[in-house]
């Protein structure tokens, strides 16, 4: 489904050749014992494809976004699962747009070489969901240090993690003019933090994805791991947001993909009543519905990697491009399900973990309703609604 003269054809050869060496059956057997593809993700940042969007000057392969998103989508199009490793690509970005010339030059060349993973991302809390700038957790200045606490939940990768960025709220509410002013963003040493301030809870889900319940009561942190500046860590965190919304529209893309080809072979072979199943509108019509979706989706994707490339704001592109490919990717798996039958909920053929998969992003890591609030008020200019 790509043309002849797709400009990132070496990518998706390459990240292709290193995914036949983990095929169904091992992401599978990582499912069903609901493990870490460790092995998977080690070969991804050995090859260097995990840092791919760090700057060459520090060790990184400074490619694109676009490219970046290429190295995501082949991933889950060859069968596996971006979520256990998308952290490593996007979480980081925060620090190459905000952090200080000295946080770049410790932590980016040991990300790029493997020897430390920042995977995780602490945002969502328990009572504000969605609502970030009603967080809770509070960041107090004491004795030339940082002393956290508060709660939050559904923090993804501690496990495979040794750094994690935090937003916390640094000013009370009641003293700010903005909702959005007054919180800031931290680099936390999950190695030190664990045990000495921070309790982590793992939330077993219906993915096999590692997420937890984390509870912080006096986690003391150095000043100079404030990321950004003091105030401004919600600025901080949309830089690492937009390309996480942007690449895990890029998955979403690879997983409509894996679906339409598989059902598309499926309607192939399977034969019914004499004739081959995708003979029969009632098959290939949905299938077809779901590829036009896809393709459609895939178009607002490569907006929102040429803004975000260009260094504009993409905002509005990485929250669309989020959106129709998450409900693309969707509405193909459901296709998919549908044409194998009885036979799509065997777990030998691959769809219902796919299928489970690929759900999440009607939630995460921002609701469709979200989206439509941001579009509204942001592109069409109505009323804030909420």
């Amino acid at each position: 489904m790509n043309t002849e003269n797709d400009p990132h054809q070496d990518i998706r050869d390459a990240v292709r050749q290193l995914c036949k060496q983990y095929p169904d059956a091992y992401f599978r057997a990582i499912d069903e014992q609901r493990a870490y593809p460790e092995a998977f993700v080690d070969a991804l940042t050995q090859a260097g494809w995990m840092a791919a969007l760090i700057p060459q000057e520090y060790g990184g392969s400074g490619l694109s976004m676009a490219e970046a998103s290429v190295i995501m989508e082949e991933i889950n199009r060859c069968g596996g699962n971006s979520g256990a490793c998308h952290g490593q690509m996007y979480v980081m970005n925060a620090i190459v747009r905000s952090g200080s010339e000295a946080q770049k030059r410790k932590l980016l060349p040991k990300i790029a070489a493997g020897e430390l993973r920042i995977q995780s991302m602490g945002v969502t809390e328990p009572t504000t969901g969605s609502d970030t700038t009603q967080l809770k957790t509070m960041a107090v200045k004491k004795d030339g240090r940082w002393v956290i606490n508060g709660q939050k939940v559904w923090i993804s990768r501690i496990q495979h993690s040794d750094m994690m960025i935090l937003l916390a709220r640094s000013t009370p509410l009641a003293e700010v003019q903005k909702r959005s002013e007054g919180l800031s963003c931290f680099l936390v040493d999950l190695k030190q933090a664990i045990g000495n301030g921070l309790t982590v809870r793992s939330i077993r889900n219906m993915v096999n994805h590692e997420t937890n319940e984390l509870f912080f009561d006096g986690l003391e942190i150095p000043q100079e791991n404030l990321l950004g500046p003091e105030g401004h860590g919600f600025k901080t965190l949309l830089d690492g947001l937009n390309a996480e919304r942007t690449l895990i529209a890029a998955e979403c893309i690879g997983d409509g993909y894996w679906f339409i080809d598989r059902a598309t072979a499926y309607a192939n072979e399977r034969v019914v009543f004499n004739r081959k199943i995708g003979q029969n509108q009632g098959v290939q019509f949905p299938i077809a519905e779901a590829f036009i979706e896809l393709e459609a989706a895939n178009l607002m994707r490569w907006k929102a990697c040429e803004r975000i490339d260009a260094h504009q704001n993409a905002g509005a592109q990485a929250n669309m491009a989020k959106h129709l490919a998450a409900k693309a990717s969707w509405e193909a798996a459901n296709v998919c399900l549908q044409t194998h039958g009885g036979f799509g909920f065997a777990c030998e053929y691959d769809i219902e973990r796919k299928f489970r998969e690929t759900r999440l992003y009607q939630v995460a890591p921002v609701s469709t309703n979200m989206v439509f609030s941001y579009v509204a008020e942001h592109v069409l200019g109505l009323p804030k609604s909420y």
